[in-house]
């Protein structure tokens, strides 16, 4: 690519001109911005140092060194340090004959290495997921195949938290007012029917709260005294004592959990490579605990709880296992961090957890250190932003979440409606029509989702997900199924992409198109050193808005020689292979027709 290309060629510059030897990744280059003349820019400022000559001056000697010996750059220009240098017409069209081809293009090959691991999803297995859910498996299974982009081993792992006093509070609510019913005698999915007991449960303890306060106890006070409480914590007791009972219903509740947790997954499209139970790491985050403790990094309490002192760090002190000597999730997550190291260790760990976990995560880290683990410093927190709705914030424990399955169903319903008031179901069997429903909903939920900065939170508006001329996942699958269009009435006629032309002047919209395609390996490689899908897709949104200004203005099949009209659909072929190669990194498929 042309990035590397000027890169190795002004380190043999700066050899010949200032003796001075660096690498090419110690070059500062950027893409030419739009107001400037020019493709490719070179930062001189820091070079400025070895030339002991002014910015300009340096600038100027480096830029026509470059136009003298390197036939790809055809002049240079130089505003205020900046070196811009502009690409020769036969370098763009020699990369589009190279890789109009190329299934591939943007993607790296596997490199040897250490894995990266990355955790995404964590659901709790006393409520089913929903849309906060959904961000996270989206962003956490993109990334992780934005970094396969990139090369590199990925290990994609959920860790389920099945233990804890949440899921004892769905226990005990089943046990009150079950009736023994099950997902098979209800038909309900299995997550949907703990979920249920979950807020069965919540009310019922807000009202022996209310009633505990109404006798003048404080809020406080009234927690301390609640029955429905001290039960749930009895379960929990039992539990982790493997009272016969409580453990064969909490095996029972947790496997209709994971059949409901599968199926979502399976319409989300996401998968993992190896999935962790909190169930079974809390045991070895406790004997880490037990083994900090004898070494003295540890403290334990007089009640005999056991703490660690982060004090000497600035922070206060983090509890790790209770009086009773119950985990916390802290205690967990240090026995699944070890578990995952000795698995895999792995090159790096990243957690796609939501922002209201930074502080968890840097105790963390400060922990795993204290025990004398030096890879904690490979632990990543990819901290994203929450996701509301236009009525304000979701709360599990109320019943006021966005259900993820009612959520799929909404968004297929949606793109069905939207689908046939603009007639692009014409000529589709009913299988063909529920398939391309099915597409352009979840694109329209993935695309709305992944466009939005990891660190920012998120306003969710199923309404404005679907629309085919704005910045949605439609707009994009739209956009390929036009190429796709292009394509077959080109093959109508006889006419190919894989017959050579003669390289002609580019237009302004051909030029504009061309390089933007150019950028897709970059864009993928900043993606994965961000770790944001939102740079795939919204590179993805510029290169549909330029093919459609240059589809507008410019006919590709009837073009005035037959050597554009070759070169034109070349550039067509290239620009579906971006957008599919791009969408497929967000989990997005493309139709062929709309």
């Amino acid at each position: 690519m042309i990035h590397q290309i000027i890169a190795q060629k002004v380190t043999t510059a700066l050899k010949e001109l200032y003796s001075t030897e660096l690498k090419p990744g110690e070059i500062a280059i950027q893409k030419t911005r739009r107001e400037f003349e020019g493709d490719i820019t070179v930062v001189v400022f820091p070079i400025t140092r070895y030339a002991k000559k002014s910015p300009q001056e340096t600038a100027d000697e480096i830029g026509q060194y470059l136009v003298n010996s390197v036939d790809e750059v055809e002049k240079h220009s130089v505003i205020k340090g900046f070196l811009n240098l502009t690409i020769a017409n036969a370098y763009w069209h020699q990369f589009l004959k190279q890789n109009y081809t190329n299934e591939r293009f943007g993607y790296k090959d596997l490199q040897d290495g250490d894995p990266v691991v990355i955790e995404y999803s964590s659901p709790n297995t006393n409520k089913p997921l929903h849309l906060g859910h959904i961000r996270n498996n989206l962003l956490g299974w993109s990334v992780a195949e934005i970094l396969k982009a990139n090369g590199k081993a990925v290990k994609k792992v959920n860790l389920v938290n099945d233990r804890g006093i949440h899921i004892c509070k769905s226990m005990l609510a089943w046990q009150k007012w079950g009736e023994g019913e099950t997902p098979e005698s209800t038909g309900m999915k299995g997550d949907h029917l703990i979920g249920k007991y979950y807020v069965m449960f919540d009310k019922a303890y807000k009202e022996e709260i209310r009633q505990l306060m109404d006798q003048g106890l404080t809020d406080k006070e009234a927690a301390q005294q609640s029955e429905l409480l001290q039960e749930a914590q009895d379960l929990l007791r039992k539990w982790e004592q493997g009272d016969q009972e409580t453990v064969e219903l909490w095996k029972s509740m947790n496997l209709w959990a994971y059949d409901g947790f599968d199926k979502t997954y399976e319409r989300l499209g996401v998968d993992f490579d190896k999935i962790y139970y909190e169930s079974e790491t809390y045991l070895l985050g406790r004997d880490l605990v037990k083994e900090g403790l004898e070494k003295g990094l540890l403290v334990k309490k007089e009640d005999g709880s056991v703490w660690a002192d982060l004090t000497d760090k600035k922070l206060d002190e983090k509890l790790l296992l209770r009086k009773d000597g119950t985990s916390v999730y802290m205690t967990q997550d240090l026995g699944t961090a070890q578990l995952r190291h000795d698995d895999f260790h792995p090159e790096n760990m990243i957690y796609v957890v939501g922002n209201e976990q930074n502080y968890h995560f840097d105790v963390l880290r400060i922990i795993l250190k204290k025990l004398g683990k030096e890879w904690a410093d490979k632990i990543y927190h990819l901290s994203y932003g929450m996701v509301e709705l236009p009525q304000g914030k979701m709360k599990s424990r109320e019943g006021t979440v966005v259900d993820a399955d009612d959520l799929l169903d909404e968004m297929y319903e949606t793109a069905k409606r939207t689908t046939r008031e603009l007639g692009k179901i014409e000529e589709f069997t009913g299988d063909e029509a529920k398939q391309l429903y099915n597409m352009v909903g979840l694109a329209a939920l993935k695309y709305f989702i992944l466009k939005v900065d990891p660190k920012k939170n998120m306003l969710f508006n199923p309404e404005e997900s679907i629309d085919f001329n704005g910045n949605t996942g439609s707009f994009i699958q739209y956009t390929y199924a036009r190429i796709q269009s292009v394509l077959r009435k080109a093959a109508d006629v006889g006419v190919s992409a894989d017959d050579d032309y003669q390289s002609e002047d580019l237009n302004e919209k051909e030029n504009n198109l061309l390089k933007n395609l150019h950028d897709f390996p970059l864009t993928v490689e900043e993606a994965g050193k961000e770790y944001s899908p939102a740079q795939i897709a919204n590179y993805t949104f510029e290169i549909c808005k330029e093919f459609n200004q240059f589809y507008h203005d410019h006919s590709i099949l009837k073009a005035e020689t037959q050597d554009k009209v070759h070169m034109r659909l070349k550039l067509s072929v290239l620009t579906g292979k971006v957008i599919r190669n791009a969408m497929k990194l967000l989990g997005i498929d493309v139709p062929t027709r709309m």
